[in-house]
């Protein structure tokens, strides 16, 4: 079955509707944010429909894919719906993993597993990746979804809906100026609006209220943490972490922040051409002369490690334990934030 749906948000209205859940369901792109939300909506229709057990696991082709296949044929003493949940992060599971998914998907689709739903979680996929086995059995077996970015145009529209949820709403210059500050960044956006609502009742908001909401930062922000990082600055990317932390700044946001950066700078140091994935992941300016600078100093071995290094910690944010991490997710976003600004670096 390959369904493409074309908003997150029609996916999300469809799920709330009670209908039943496809046994397996496939979830790509790139925005965490709408993927997130549209994961959280499949959670939330499984529960209510009786789902009582969720096993998480994040994967990649050094996993021991067995614990997956583990996990879903593990039948519930009392017959309850269980939610089995891979997220692939890489997008690249290797042999093993390619077999268990296919394994997976045709249990599922032949119905060998009634109590059990599976949520697979991946990022936009590349022309030769769509091409292997393990994402051709999923498209034709379990109901796969791709999840559509937020393109520029859209952004303003985007932003209104958004704003209409919390009644309220604004004119469309203030649309387009708040769109171009946080293009490029739509969990930005949202953090953007939910305090819009904290600071602000309900009705019309002006460019002025606006203005002043997104200008007024804190003495630290995410931007100075991520360019320490990348410019090998560890002494200051640990200070600006320490402050973001001591300002109440939200701990998803700033992993959020550190792991798309990291996912990013994954993706162009694995291609071939280089310049053509900066224009790709819509990389200019003096940030692309920073990341050109990270990828010099960096290993190019580094950033898959870093990368799921950051799904680790995203865990840890969950409560989920993980072995030879740190119980803290904030020390351990340290650990992964110094890895990164040292890499390289010369000492004397």
């Amino acid at each position: 079955m390959n369904s493409r749906a074309p908003d997150a948000q029609q996916l999300i209205d469809g799920l709330a509707t009670g209908q039943a859940l496809a046994s397996c369901m496939v979830l790509s792109g790139d925005e965490i944010l709408l993927v997130t939300e549209v994961a959280d909506a499949y959670r939330a229709a499984a529960v209510r429909q009786g789902c009582s057990e969720r096993t998480h696991l994040v994967m990649d082709a050094r996993s021991d894919w067995s614990q997956a296949l583990a996990s879903a044929r593990n039948t519930s003493l009392f017959g309850d719906l269980r939610l089995l949940e891979i997220s692939l992060p890489t997008g690249k599971p290797g042999k093993t993993g390619s077999d268990a998914l296919q394994q997976l998907a045709a249990l599922c689709s032949q119905d060998q597993m009634p109590d059990l739903k599976v949520l697979i979680r991946l990022p936009a996929l590349d022309r030769a990746t769509q091409q292997g086995k393990w994402v051709q059995a999923l498209k034709k077996q379990a109901l796969w979804q791709d999840i559509p970015s937020i393109q520029r145009t859209a952004l303003p529209d985007w932003i209104a809906t958004r704003l209409a949820r919390q009644q309220q709403d604004t004119s469309p210059e203030t649309l387009a100026w708040l769109s171009d500050k946080v293009e490029g960044n739509l969990l930005a956006a949202h953090q953007e609006i939910l305090k819009l609502a904290l600071l602000h009742p309900a009705g019309h908001l002006t460019l002025e209220q606006v203005q002043a909401a997104v200008l007024n930062v804190a003495r630290y922000n995410l931007y100075d943490l991520r360019d320490a990082m990348l410019a090998g600055q560890a002494d200051r990317a640990l200070t600006v972490l320490n402050g973001l932390r001591a300002e109440g700044e939200a701990l998803v946001l700033v992993l959020w922040a550190v792991g798309e950066e990291i996912r990013i700078i994954n993706r162009i140091s694995a291609d071939p051409n280089p310049d053509a994935a900066m224009r790709s992941q819509r990389v200019f300016g003096p940030r692309e002369r920073l990341i050109r600078q990270a990828l010099q100093r960096v290993p190019a071995r580094t950033w898959p490690l870093a990368l799921r290094h950051a799904h680790e910690i995203d865990s840890l944010i969950k409560g989920i334990p993980v072995v030879g991490q740190l119980t803290d997710p904030w020390d351990e976003l340290a650990r992964l934030t110094l890895r990164i600004a040292t890499a390289g670096v010369r000492r004397h």
